[in-house]
């Protein structure tokens, strides 16, 4: 029998202008004594000056800090500013999110995650991407204690990052299949309440596409929602496994391959139509909804060559090697990567 916890945030505020609100939820959760903002440089005037107003109003000490990237460098120089009273408030895109709740956790301080574009579900899952010199890692971490998530200052955020954050949830139709498949084949433990979770975000996406435009304060709640349930289905399962599968090895592998890789969700999408492929479902359905989103589909639309995508393919069951799915033990050949990609659309 498992007793593994299950980390929920406690609170969770997905509304308009709420961001104002923010030091008034932070007294309501005794964590007024200090908080250190962690933010980037884009994401400062957007998310952080308002939040600053709000504590100031309030006279609750705060420290900021901004970081560039996802990295140890990162990690610790946020670490270094964290005392024992601190709260972390992360306040921007993923990369800031991903130190704040790092940083925090190893620290053993709470974190709350505000997060300013709805561009991948790392804003509430208990797990951490972070980039080390060859790629990038999941690291298990915590879960926020709470999550404050502006919808105003999400529909602000450049459409292209919310359409990511689509094609992210989307990818989680071919993660469940790799799960089940691993399952089925490997013997490896499975929740069905993640799956179902993690199904249904994606399913608040494409049954929703027709909803989701630019600048769009409903359209970023949409997909703010989708996020945090997806977010849940990992929280619940222990690990990513309901929200990352084959798309998200091939995604990582471009990572190593590439001097600049396109966005998480960007190549996460791309993926899961070639992973849907494999499975033999429907691909074609998750193709046009990305289409649909605005969202690339094909390697030149994210400014990557034929070749890098045909290696990503075959490397990308090495990635995790742990971590069965459709790729199998060994990969797939150079011809069959060919085949897959061109087959899709995809080069």
């Amino acid at each position: 029998m498992s007793n593994r916890k299950i980390q929920m945030p406690r609170e969770v505020y997905i509304d308009p202008g709420i961001i104002k609100d923010t030091a008034e939820i932070c007294k309501s959760l005794h964590l007024d004594k200090k908080i250190l903002i962690v933010t980037g440089a884009h994401t400062y005037d957007v998310g952080a000056k308002p939040v600053i107003e709000s504590l100031e109003k309030e006279s609750i000490d705060y420290d900021v800090i901004k970081v560039n990237n996802a990295s140890q460098d990162s990690i610790s120089e946020v670490e270094e500013l964290i005392t024992p009273d601190t709260t972390v408030l992360g306040i921007g895109g993923g990369k800031v999110i991903d130190v704040a709740k790092l940083s925090s956790f190893n620290q053993g301080v709470y974190f709350v995650s505000m997060p300013t574009t709805a561009s991948h579900d790392g804003i509430v899952s208990p797990m951490a991407s972070i980039k080390n010199p060859n790629t990038s890692i999941s690291v298990a971490a915590h879960s926020p204690i709470a999550v404050i998530a502006d919808s105003e200052v999400l529909a602000q955020s450049p459409f292209r990052l919310l359409a990511a954050g689509c094609a992210d949830l989307i990818a989680n139709f071919t993660a469940v299949m790799d799960w089940k498949l691993a399952h089925r084949l490997k013997h490896e433990p499975i929740s069905e309440s993640a799956t179902a979770l993690s199904i249904m975000s994606a399913h608040l996406i494409t049954d929703n596409i027709g909803n989701i435009k630019p600048n769009l304060e409903p359209s970023a709640r949409i997909v703010m929602k989708s996020l945090f349930s997806g977010g849940m289905a990992i929280s619940i399962a222990g690990s990513s496994r309901p929200a990352s599968g084959s798309e998200h090895l091939f995604s990582h592998a471009l990572d190593k391959i590439l001097d600049k890789p396109a966005l998480h969700g960007e190549q996460c999408g791309i993926g899961t139509i070639m992973m849907m492929y494999l499975h033999g479902g429907d691909w074609k359905f998750v193709k046009d909804s990305l289409e649909a989103l605005h969202a690339p589909t094909t390697a030149a639309e994210i400014g990557v060559g034929d070749d890098d995508i045909i290696e990503a393919l075959m490397i990308a069951h090495e990635i995790r090697p742990e971590r069965y799915t459709i790729l199998g033990d060994n990969g797939i050949s150079k011809e069959a990567a060919y085949e897959l990609a061109h087959k899709t659309g995809v080069i």
